[in-house]
């Protein structure tokens, strides 16, 4: 049955840029009169002020959170024929960003809990040939990082944080892209700092691989056509930087908001068959997603959308069950706790500017939903 009601978007980014509009449009008009429009001294205030707000010693800015992981892995000495190992549930360019390198990613479960790398697979897969980790937070949440920080001290191999979705998380007290290597954020526009298109950052601690990947970002290029490596072009736009400025500081201010939604939801939906996201202690999860693990997901998912309430699948497959890496060879099964995840995962609304009726209205109709349909078990016979 149809809802007479609202819909509820997953997303509604014009709610979040509606009381930015006037400063919007002046960051544009900036922009225009300066007549500088990639790189220039927008684009500089901007990664200061990034580096500053992540507790990093360097923020450069780049063209996406694709090209964040690319550049980094290539600062970090990853050439064609090397591995990285990779989270088999992810976003795709995790693993894209490795083979348009030359590399091959070598994909490895994850833990159950936080839904990161897990440390002993990751150890286990390590070869003469691994040249970097990857460790991947999701839905705002940090990965476990001890553990990974230690193999990866113990192998003498650097981690790179993919940091796209967990921009302000932390986990033990330290801000993602502190500890490790180098960490890469996306600003695709739905991120929790999203620009009004296309761009990225890689963050670090170490002054001559902030260095490396500002040299190549533009093409290796040391100054005056002088191309002392083989980088590509991926600069961060000024007008991008101009917005993601503004936008950067409300975006403690967003966090807390998503925070107290994801609370509310959390109260909303005690007691209902779905699994809660994790929210482990000493770690700050920013709630890029509220994503739950509910059995019968697609049935759900079909009555929500129904009702009007938007949801999403992050993600519907495994990485290395996608048609494009069929030739590794993996069989179904060689990847359970990722499995598992892509059959029950459902991302619900959540955003700044969305309202606590909008989140009671939701939990209202998946408590609905479960005592119309008994929650029963997923295809793999167990309960999320």
């Amino acid at each position: 049955m149809t809802s007479l009601e609202p819909p509820v978007p997953l997303l509604d980014l014009g709610a979040v840029h509606g009381p930015l509009l006037e400063e919007l449009v002046r960051d544009f008009e900036r922009v225009l009169r300066s007549g500088q429009f990639i790189l220039g001294p927008e684009h500089d205030s901007f990664e200061r002020e990034l580096a500053q707000a992540c507790g990093v010693t360097h923020a450069i800015g780049v063209s996406s959170g694709t090209a964040a992981l690319s550049i980094a892995l290539l600062a970090l000495g990853v050439e064609a024929g090397d591995e990285v190992i990779v989270p088999a549930f992810t976003y795709f360019a995790s693993a894209s960003a490795v083979t348009s390198l030359g590399a091959r990613p070598v994909f490895v479960d994850v833990e159950p809990e936080r839904f990161g790398l897990d440390p002993e697979a990751a150890e286990s897969a390590i070869t003469p040939r691994t040249r970097a980790i990857m460790a991947v937070h999701l839905y705002g949440l940090s990965s476990s990082l001890g553990p990974l920080l230690n193999v990866a001290a113990r192998n003498s191999i650097p981690l790179l944080e993919d940091a796209a979705q967990a921009i302000g998380a932390s986990d033990g007290g330290r801000p993602v892209g502190t500890q490790s290597a180098a960490a890469a954020l996306s600003f695709f526009p739905t991120k929790n700092l999203g620009g009004l298109g296309d761009a990225g950052a890689i963050l670090t601690q170490d002054d001559e691989l902030a260095s490396r990947t500002k040299l190549l970002r533009v093409h290796g290029d040391a100054g005056n056509y002088t191309h002392v490596a083989l980088g590509t072009n991926a600069r961060l736009d000024a007008l991008q930087a101009a917005f993601l400025r503004t936008k950067l500081r409300r975006l403690a201010a967003w966090t807390e908001e998503r925070r107290t939604l994801a609370a509310r939801y959390r109260q909303a939906l005690a007691g209902t068959p779905v699994a809660l996201p994790p929210d482990p202690q000493g770690a700050t999860h920013t709630y890029h997603q509220f994503t739950i693990r509910a059995p019968k997901r697609d049935a759900l998912a079909d009555c929500l959308r129904e009702r009007g309430i938007a949801t999403r699948v992050y993600y519907p497959r495994t990485v290395p069950a996608q048609p494009c890496f069929a030739d590794l060879g993996h069989a179904p099964g060689s990847f359970p706790v990722s499995e598992r995840l892509a059959r029950e995962v459902l991302s619900l609304p959540i955003y700044p500017g969305l309202r606590p009726e909008q989140v009671d209205r939701v939990a209202r109709e998946i408590r609905a939903f479960y005592e119309r349909t008994p929650a029963g078990t997923n295809a793999d016979g167990g309960n999320p």
